[in-house]
């Protein structure tokens, strides 16, 4: 399979090109019913074998076809930066909002959902909510949707999905309340695609409107990313060609080091008219540098419904800082995610 599944090596060097494959879906279309390919610790393009996650820029990856992206934040300096664990990976939260809200003005037909998590919150810095909303409400306008329920793509094109991962306050659609498997501590390689495979399986017969996210990503002791992604991704690839070209709903299925092959699978099963074949376009190589490994959340996690918050006339939920939204029975919150 090679290439076709993972991204490393000399295929670093090159990302497919899949920027508009959303233009052929009906905007009546819930996001949850959609299979979307997105990249774990999304940024994370230093720190060494131990910590890299990705070879291909934000850009190349959103002109791949990448609908999905994981951003790790800290608050420094009075800003939001993009971390790894300890590592700082050359990039602010405001960059990738307007790095992204500018392909998606080149590109209105389609939709980025972004997770984004504050990095080690046992190490949390007080007014990271607070500083959050503010760079989504100055970097975004109307560009944002923040509210908790799962939009239909047409209420979306053209803007950033988010998915908030905060200890407290309620900022877009509560990632801790979706369908997540997430076994990123990675002791055996065969036990994660094992966990992995069962969780698409979920989400190809499960419930329509619960969305389901499954990371293929891992680290370990004894492993490390591309590791993980060299024999992970070849049996997601092989695991939903087996299905041919017929319509399946796989839910988000998220990867470190995708290829090409993969990314094109994962398009395609929205309908048989998606997409053409990916293309090559030039991408962005590795960065090698050391840092220890990483740590993260392997729980899995459950939502089968929907809440609606309050709106406002612009299509977002975005209030001033000191009335963001306390929950109010929130489960267990999980450690950081690898």
């Amino acid at each position: 399979v090679g290439g076709e599944a993972y991204g490393t090596g000399s295929n670093a060097y090159r990302a497919p090109c899949c920027p508009d494959w959303m233009a052929g879906l009906p905007d009546a279309l819930p996001l949850s019913r959609l299979s979307i390919p997105g990249t774990h610790d999304s940024l994370s393009l230093f720190g060494g074998q131990r910590l890299r996650c990705q070879s291909w820029s934000l850009e190349a990856q959103l002109a791949a076809g990448i609908r999905f992206l994981d951003v790790r934040c800290k608050l420094a300096r009075g800003e939001l930066h993009v971390y790894h664990l300890c590592t700082f990976q050359r990039a602010s939260l405001r960059g990738v909002l307007r790095r992204t809200l500018r392909f998606l003005r080149a590109h209105p037909s389609e939709a980025v959902l972004m997770r984004i998590k504050e990095e080690l919150p046992i190490f949390s810095q007080p007014g990271f909510a607070a500083r959050l909303h503010r760079c989504l409400l100055e970097e975004g306008q109307s560009c944002m949707w923040c509210r908790e329920e799962v939009p239909m793509l047409g209420q979306v094109r053209g803007k950033i999905v988010v998915l908030e991962a905060l200890a407290r306050e309620v900022l877009g659609i509560p990632y801790e309340q979706l369908s997540i498997s997430d076994a990123w501590n990675v002791l055996s390689l065969e036990r994660k695609w094992a966990r992995a495979r069962r969780h698409l399986e979920r989400a190809a017969s499960g419930d329509p409107a619960t969305m389901h996210l499954t990371f293929c990503s891992g680290n370990g002791l004894f492993t490390c990313p591309e590791e993980v992604a060299r024999f992970v991704n070849p049996r997601c690839y092989q695991h939903l060609r087996r299905r041919g070209r017929q319509p399946v709903r796989w839910g988000v299925v998220i990867m470190d080091f995708p290829g090409a092959g993969l990314l094109q699978l994962i398009v395609e099963s929205n309908s048989p008219q998606t997409s053409g074949p990916i293309t090559a376009a030039p991408g962005t190589p590795p960065v090698p540098s050391r840092h220890p490994r990483g740590r993260g959340d392997g729980r899995h996690r459950q939502h089968s419904s929907t809440r609606c918050s309050r709106r406002c006339p612009s299509g977002r939920t975005l209030l001033p800082a000191s009335h963001l939204r306390r929950k109010t029975s929130a489960p267990s919150r999980a450690k950081a995610g690898s």
